[in-house]
C-alpha cells in the first residue's frame, strides 16, 4: 500500500516536471516493480507489456478508426453536415453554435476522435460564424464542447480501451453510448439557447443561410451511410470492431478519393496525422499497463476495497466520490492517461459494489454503466481549465483567440455536461435501456 502511494507521488512529481505522462508511468512502473521483486522481472515485465500491445489484434482498431477520421475530414464531409445542421436549426436563437454542435455529433459519429472533431469543425464552422457576428467565446465554447462528444458516441476509442482495460464487450458499449451521446447533443443546444437568451449579443438574430448544395447532400449521406454499415455489421455479427474500423477506413479511402479532396500529398499527410497519435496512444497505453501492475502488485486497489467495505458506505456515494476525483484529475491530467491510470484501480471496487436487484443488478450491466460515466467525466475534463486539451487543440488553430476568452464560452456548456453527468448517474437506464 505505501510502495503505492509512493509511486503515485513520484508520477505526479515527474508529470509536474514535464516529463511526458507515457515515460513518467513507464519509468516510475520500472522502477518501482524492480525495487519490490526484481530488476530482471521489472525488464521481462516491460518487454512482454510493449511486444503484447504492439502486436494486439484489439488494438488495431485504433489506428484503423483514426485513420478513417482523418480520411473523412479531407473529404470534406463536414461542411457538408455543418451545412445540414444550419438549415434545420437556423431560425432559432444562436442557430449556428447549435449548428456547430450537431455537426460536431455527427462528425464524432464516424470519426471516434475528440481532438480531430474540434480540429475539423473549428475550420468548417469558425469562419462562418464570425462572418455573421457571433461572439469568439461562444463559438469556441460550441466547437470545443462539440468535440468532446468525439469521445462517445460510437465508434469511440476511449470506449474500445476502456473495453480492452476491463474485458468489457465493446460492441455493448458501443451501442450504450448511444443515447448518452444524444443527450449530451440536446443538453449543448440548450446550453447554447441559454447562453444567447441571456446576452443575445452573444449572437445575431438573423444569420445568413446556407445553401445546401448536391455536394452537402451527398456528404450527409455518406456519413450516415458509414456509420450505419459500422453499427450493422457490428450488431448484426458481420464483422468485429477491429474488422469495422478495417472495413471504416476502407470506404472512407474511397469516399475521400470520390469527392475529390485525397489527392497523392493529402494521402502522406493522413498517414503522418495517423501514426502521431497512434503512436502517442500506444506509448501511454504501454505506460499505463506497467505502472498499473506495480499498483496492482503493491496491493493498492485491495487495500482500497477493503477499506471501502469496511466502511460499509452506499454504492451510489462511492461513485459521487469517484466522480469527484475524477474531475479534479481532469483538471490536471491528459484525459487518456487519466482513464488508464485509474479504471484499473477503481473497477474491481465498482464491480463489488451492491446496487440493489434493478437494472445494475447484474456485473456486466454495472460495467457498462461504469464505462459511459468515466468517458461523460473525460469529456468534461476536455474542456475543464487549466489542461482542457480541446481548448488547446483550438488555441493551436485559432491563436488570435485568448484562452481566457475561450474558457469564459466553454462554461455553459461545462454547466451542461455536470446536469447530464447526474441524470447518467441517477437514471442508469439510459444508458443501459438499448443493451437490456
Amino acid at each position: 500500500m505505501i510502495e503505492s502511494l509512493i509511486g503515485i507521488a513520484a508520477l505526479f512529481g515527474l508529470v509536474f516536471l514535464r516529463v511526458p505522462i507515457a515515460f513518467s508511468m513507464i519509468i516510475v512502473g520500472t522502477v518501482g516493480f524492480a525495487l519490490m521483486r526484481s530488476w530482471k522481472s521489472s525488464f521481462v515485465l516491460l518487454g512482454g507489456t510493449t511486444f503484447d500491445t504492439v502486436l494486439s489484434f484489439t488494438l488495431s482498431v485504433i489506428p484503423l478508426f483514426i485513420l478513417m477520421g482523418n480520411l473523412l475530414t479531407v473529404s470534406g464531409v463536414s461542411h457538408s453536415l455543418f451545412a445540414a445542421a444550419h438549415r434545420g436549426l437556423r431560425r432559432l436563437p444562436g442557430g449556428l453554435a447549435m449548428a456547430t454542435v450537431v455537426a460536431c455529433g455527427g462528425f464524432s459519429a464516424v470519426c471516434g476522435s475528440s481532438l480531430a472533431t474540434a480540429a475539423t469543425m473549428s475550420k468548417v464552422a469558425m469562419p462562418s460564424m464570425r462572418k455573421v457576428g457571433y461572439a469568439d467565446s461562444l463559438a469556441t465554447g460550441a466547437i470545443a464542447a462539440g468535440g468532446t462528444l468525439g469521445i462517445l458516441i460510437p465508434p469511440s476509442i476511449v470506449l474500445i480501451i476502456y473495453g480492452i482495460i476491463t474485458e468489457t464487450d465493446i460492441a455493448k458499449l458501443f451501442l450504450a453510448g448511444l443515447l448518452p451521446g444524444l443527450l449530451g447533443v440536446i443538453c449543448y443546444i440548450g446550453a447554447v439557447y441559454v447562453a444567447v437568451k441571456a446576452r443575445p449579443s452573444l449572437a445575431p438574430k438573423n444569420a445568413d443561410d446556407f445553401p445546401l448544395t448536391r455536394r452537402d447532400i451527398v456528404g450527409v449521406s455518406v456519413v450516415v451511410g458509414l456509420f450505419a454499415v459500422i453499427m450493422i455489421g457490428i450488431y448484426g455479427g458481420f464483422f468485429t470492431p477491429s474488422e469495422a474500423a478495417g472495413m471504416g477506413a476502407f470506404m472512407s479511402l474511397i469516399i475521400a478519393r470520390v469527392m475529390g479532396g485525397l489527392t497523392w500529398k493529402k494521402l502522406i499527410e493522413v498517414g503522418f496525422d495517423t501514426i502521431k497519435p497512434t503512436a502517442m496512444i500506444f506509448a501511454i497505453i504501454i505506460g499505463a499497463e506497467v505502472f498499473s501492475n506495480f499498483i496492482s502488485f503493491a496491493g493498492l486497489p485491495d487495500a482500497l476495497l477493503a477499506y471501502v467495505s469496511g466502511f460499509q458506505v452506499n454504492a451510489y456515494v462511492v461513485i459521487l466520490l469517484l466522480v469527484l476525483m475524477y474531475i479534479v484529475l481532469g483538471a490536471v491530467l491528459e484525459s487518456l492517461s487519466m482513464i488508464l491510470l485509474t479504471v484499473p484501480i477503481f473497477f474491481p471496487l465498482i464491480m463489488s459494489l451492491d446496487f440493489g436487484t434493478g437494472i445494475l443488478s447484474s456485473p456486466e450491466a454495472v460495467a457498462i454503466w461504469f464505462g459511459i460515466i468515466v468517458v461523460v467525466v473525460t469529456e468534461i475534463s476536455l474542456i475543464s481549465p487549466p489542461i482542457g486539451l480541446n481548448v488547446f487543440v483550438l488555441r493551436t488553430v485559432l491563436p488570435d483567440v485568448p484562452i481566457k476568452t475561450m474558457f469564459v464560452g466553454i462554461f455553459p456548456f461545462w454547466v451542461a455536461d455536470i446536469l447530464r453527468l447526474i441524470v447518467l448517474i441517477a437514471v442508469p437506464s439510459i444508458s443501459l435501456i438499448l443493451i437490456t
